[in-house]
């Protein structure tokens, strides 16, 4: 059983991480949005955009975990959607607002659950068994930890653009 201001806590990161997402992209424009820490990484305007479509996948997730018995949860591959779904030209700014309205909804959603929801399980194609706890969790930390990535490249952004 789960410890109730746990689930409090991770609900309450989950509700923040676009206002999160929001300040680190305060001020982000022209070739900032493109610049990667090296080739073969992501850029702010590619992580953006997977950000957003990641909680697309998180909300079938979600909901097929509250609402079937034990659901196969497939994989996607993150970098074909990033190639083939046009990562390097979609705007931050949409994805942020994607993200923003999706995450509303997901956390709607979630909060009104009884606790014992948070038990419920699916089966993910590649990680097994996941509960519906498990996976609030990989998503309230998976904005946070591309937050910090976006803040990194931001930062090393201004240390190049300082040396010209």
């Amino acid at each position: 059983m789960l410890h109730m201001s746990t689930l409090a806590n991770t609900l309450e990161r989950f509700r923040r991480a676009p206002e999160l997402l929001a300040v680190v992209l305060t001020g982000v424009y022209g070739e900032e949005m493109d610049f990667t820490l090296s080739p073969g990484k992501w850029s702010i305007r590619q992580i953006m955009a997977h950000l957003a479509d990641g909680e697309l996948v998180g909300a079938q997730r979600f909901r097929q975990v509250i609402a079937e018995e034990n659901p196969k949860l497939g994989a996607f591959d993150q970098d074909a959607w990033a190639r083939n779904l046009d990562y390097a030209r979609r705007q931050p700014k949409q994805a942020l607002d994607s993200f923003r309205r999706v995450r509303s909804e997901n956390y709607d959603l979630l909060k009104a659950l009884p606790e014992s929801a948070f038990d419920r399980t699916g089966v993910h194609s590649e990680r097994g068994p996941l509960s519906l706890m498990q996976l609030l969790e990989t998503y309230a930390a998976h904005a946070e930890t591309h937050a910090r990535q976006m803040q990194t490249i931001r930062d090393e952004y201004k240390k190049i653009k300082v040396k010209k």
